[in-house]
């Protein structure tokens, strides 16, 4: 009789410094209850908004956040061992900080991290940036288009080199003192785009529509302004979009292929869609029960998953051939990874669209886009699969030796143990 399989350890990362860690923790307990058990452990790494990390049982339940001083006595904090214990870390290690004179802290393991951020501080390349230190394999996103694709502004500047279409930007950036930028300076540097007013302004580099609002005037933006550099330190402006309408889709590689999930077509009842519509919204939306039969079926039924939105819904078909085009396009030219989202605009009347952003790791990894995928659908168990073996075999691209420094190169002496 074969020896029963070993099952991996993935930790799954979430929470953070940034003003949508409320939605990561969401992100990351789905994920956590879509998983395959049959082949992986998980293990929760909460990342307070103070910046502190915790592992324990108690981050299980979504009624327990957020901790309070007495409650986040219950978890246990770590810190990330960064300590290469070869040049391929086998393993990501987690280290217990006891608080006793004579304690000694103790090693957790796991085999992938999985991070599940939104926004700053996770999304952004920087928590990739560590796990790449540390070389600790990883899911998603590589540090370089992580960081590269959550800015916007950057996005539009790569675009502007491929036959992509996308809108005309003006960044306005934090300034040194304060958070008022006067409205002369906002009309000069949209004027220098081509913008004209009523515009878009939003922040560089958050998700989830925070922060995005239209402006009529120049004095509008400068007062809407202070709020944006309150969470971010940069914002762009946008040509405002008569007749807007929104496509999303994500895109992946899955056995060596470019895929695309099903496209939708969020509904709004306003000219923008809000965070709250995104993430408050009480019904369950078109496509009814996502979570796919996994563990716990029906019991997330808020948040992204209730908003109101159109799957493969019927679009010109010009436009839809733009979309799937650019989206391969992108994910194609660009060294990316993980399941990204590409989210597009588009004046329903003129038919104009725009590549308008990329989420590098949208809310629940649009698992439910992959479910209604018309080619090759994917559950969420299988899209959390793929993304997992995806990493290890990034990783291993990444292999590195003991001592990486050529011969040719050494200047300093080795000990004969490292050779």
């Amino acid at each position: 009789m074969p020896a029963p399989q070993t099952k991996q350890t993935i930790a799954i990362f979430y929470g953070g410094p940034s003003p949508e860690h409320d939605v990561s923790v969401v992100t990351a307990l789905q994920i956590a209850s879509a998983i395959d058990s049959a082949r992986f452990e998980t293990l929760l790494v909460y990342i307070a908004p103070n910046g502190r990390w915790y592992i324990g049982d108690a981050l299980n339940q979504r009624k327990n956040y957020l901790f309070d001083v007495q409650a986040i006595k219950a978890l246990t904090p770590v810190t990330l061992d960064t300590n290469r214990t070869d040049g391929m870390q086998r393993a990501g290690r987690l280290l217990t900080m006891p608080s006793g004179l004579f304690a000694k802290p103790k090693t957790i393991t796991f085999d992938v991290a999985l991070p599940a951020f939104h926004g700053l501080y996770g999304e952004d390349g920087n928590i990739q940036g560590l796990f790449e230190f540390a070389s600790i394999p990883y899911a998603g996103m590589r540090t370089m288009m992580a960081a590269t694709l959550m800015d916007k502004a950057a996005t539009k500047y790569i675009l502007a080199g491929t036959d992509i279409d996308a809108l005309p930007c003006a960044e306005i950036k934090r300034p040194n003192q304060g958070t008022i930028v006067a409205p002369d300076i906002i009309e000069t540097a949209a004027k220098e785009a081509g913008i004209s007013f009523p515009c878009i302004l939003k922040p560089t580099h958050l998700g989830s529509s925070i922060g995005v609002a239209k402006v009529n005037t120049p004095a509008e933006a400068s007062a809407c302004l202070p709020a944006i550099f309150a969470m971010d330190d940069s914002a762009i402006l946008e040509p405002f979009v008569e007749n807007l309408v929104e496509y999303n889709v994500a895109v992946s590689r899955f056995n060596g292929d470019i895929q695309l999930s099903a496209i939708e077509r969020p509904k709004s009842t306003d000219e923008l869609l809000d965070f709250k519509q995104k993430y408050l919204s009480g019904g369950a939306g078109k496509g009814g029960d996502k979570m796919g039969g996994q563990k716990n079926p029906g019991q997330i039924s808020q948040g992204m998953l209730s908003l109101t939105r159109d799957l493969n819904p019927d679009m010109p078909a010009d436009v839809e051939v733009k979309i799937k085009k650019w989206a391969t396009e992108l994910f194609e030219k660009l060294p990316c990874t993980g399941a990204p989202r590409i989210d597009f605009i588009g004046n329903s009347k003129t038919g104009d669209i725009w590549l308008n952003e990329v989420n590098p790791f949208p809310g629940s990894i649009g698992y439910f886009l992959w479910e209604a995928a018309p080619d090759n659908p994917l559950l969420f168990t299988e899209l959390l699969s793929a993304l997992i073996d995806e990493a290890m075999a990034e990783h291993k691209k990444k292999r590195l030796p003991k001592d990486p420094v050529p011969k040719d190169a050494r200047l300093l002496k080795r000990s004969l143990s490292e050779g």
